[in-house]
């Protein structure tokens, strides 16, 4: 029997975030009668991929190795207008992607949305659509740019993250941006056993684990059958402040198939490597010089982010 909504791993996705619509779009900036027609007189011409497509069509590929569970469910919230909604589930079709709920709001706010649709994610590539949604205390990240090419050759779904301000708050960060390394070591061994709260998508951490955990368990049942989840963290820390990061994932019950401590060496070394179909990071800065070849994701929550915001506003 299917999970219901509230067990289901549910991921909302802009249009434009799963599809390539910037030739759409230029039309639309011009003039919108002329986009609506253009878009209903190529109802039948499927959109290009876009950034998260590898990521989603990875992820809908669950349901078809657990068709008795149905784990997944990817709703589209968008800003685009019905018209463009009809285009949009004609290349699910073409795509076979069994994506069948959402909304299309003709130019209103998508992510107040994102709660009713039980989504553990909000992907967009509108930056004032994400910034919202953190706002409003939802989980949500912004997709950027890539030449990243979709790999046809494995089903198998790699998910990297980053730790602080991304899977738990950014009460750390807090402490190493006003009072700097030092003084941030010293405070997490001071709390190396103290679990760090909640960051904006721990709940999205926690269901793709226990999904992991359900694959550990069939693979038990079953030599033959491959886990098709991957999942890492790949963080700045290094010791001591690894012990903090360790003990808040065993109090969560979160398990990651690869951590890396890279005590300041830059990420991109190691996502050359893991090739994840998506890597989400609170630092813009982390991401700029990875972006086209790795699809990221940038969280704009915590200190950091409230901090770029102010150098921008001043």
């Amino acid at each position: 029997m299917p999970f219901p909504i509230e067990r289901k791993l549910v991921i909302a996705i802009s249009s434009s975030a799963v599809f390539d619509m910037r030739a759409a779009d230029r039309i639309y900036r011009k003039d919108e009668s002329a986009y609506r027609k253009h878009q209903l007189d190529n109802l039948r011409v499927p959109f290009e991929k876009g950034v998260a497509f590898p990521f989603i069509k990875r992820l809908l590929r669950l349901n078809e190795v657990f068709p008795d569970e149905e784990p997944v469910e990817v709703i589209v919230l968008s800003r685009n207008d019905p018209d463009t909604g009809q285009r949009f589930f004609e290349s699910c079709k073409h795509y076979r992607f069994k994506i069948s709920r959402g909304a299309f709001l003709c130019g209103k706010d998508p992510y107040p949305y994102v709660d009713a649709f039980n989504a553990s994610l909000f992907l967009s590539s509108n930056a004032n659509d994400v910034k919202g949604a953190i706002e409003a205390g939802f989980p949500a990240g912004l997709v950027l740019p890539t030449q990243a090419r979709d790999e046809a050759t494995s089903d198998e779904l790699r998910i990297a993250f980053d730790f602080d301000g991304v899977i738990a708050s950014d009460e750390s960060e807090q402490v190493y941006q006003a009072e700097g390394l030092e003084t941030f070591h010293t405070a997490e061994e001071a709390n190396a056993d103290t679990p760090l709260p909640p960051g904006p998508l721990h709940n999205l951490v926690r269901k793709l684990s226990f999904w992991q955990k359900f694959e550990a368990k069939r693979q038990q049942e079953d030599s033959s059958f491959k886990p098709l989840l991957r999942l890492a963290i790949i963080t700045a820390r290094n010791a001591p402040a690894h012990s903090r990061l360790v003990r808040t994932l065993e109090e969560w019950g979160l398990n990651a198939t690869e951590t890396f401590f890279m005590g300041g060496i830059d990420k991109g070394r190691i996502l050359r490597v893991f090739r994840p179909h998506l890597f989400l990071d609170d630092q813009r800065a982390h991401l700029e010089d990875i972006a086209h070849e790795i699809p990221c994701v940038h969280i704009p929550f915590g200190i950091v982010n409230r901090a770029s915001d102010s150098d921008t506003n001043s």
